[in-house]
């Protein structure tokens, strides 16, 4: 498991009627601050500020189809050739990581490929080089975005 120091990320947070709403850098557009929300926006503050991921090759929160099933991944990370290159699936913190959330990363990586896989909730924060399929190797950190 993976330690993310999130104390100095600061969120943008306004009120809005009797909803707390926080600020996507990504989607550029105020969001309801749902508990799962809570966790992917932390994520992509480390990710952007922290790690200086681009914001601009991160996507959030987009439909991928499996035959006539469609569901949304989390937070896809793109490469500078505009491939998947990480994949993120967060999960409110009273949701604790399983193999069941591993499946549904899973599920998604089955169309997308990406290098590497996070799951992350909050407190429970897992990657995994994917990079090579039959040797799944969980890391200590986060990968630098180099590509």
């Amino acid at each position: 498991m993976i330690h993310l120091d999130i104390s100095s990320i600061q969120l943008q947070l306004r009120k809005e009627a009797d909803t707390t709403q926080v600020f996507d850098p990504v989607r550029k557009k105020w969001l309801v601050l749902t508990p799962e929300e809570h966790v992917r926006q932390y994520l992509l503050q480390y990710l952007i500020n922290t790690l200086q991921y681009p914001a601009s090759l991160i996507a959030v929160e987009k439909q991928i189809n499996f035959g006539t099933l469609s569901k949304r991944y989390d937070v896809v990370v793109y490469n500078r050739n505009h491939q998947p290159w990480l994949l993120a699936e967060c999960k409110a913190p009273e949701v604790t990581i399983t193999e069941a959330t591993l499946n549904q990363l899973l599920q998604y990586h089955n169309t997308l490929q990406c290098n590497y896989w996070v799951l992350y909730n909050g407190h429970q924060l897992f990657c995994a080089d994917a990079k090579v399929v039959d040797n799944i190797t969980w890391m200590n950190e986060l990968p630098a975005y180099n590509s």
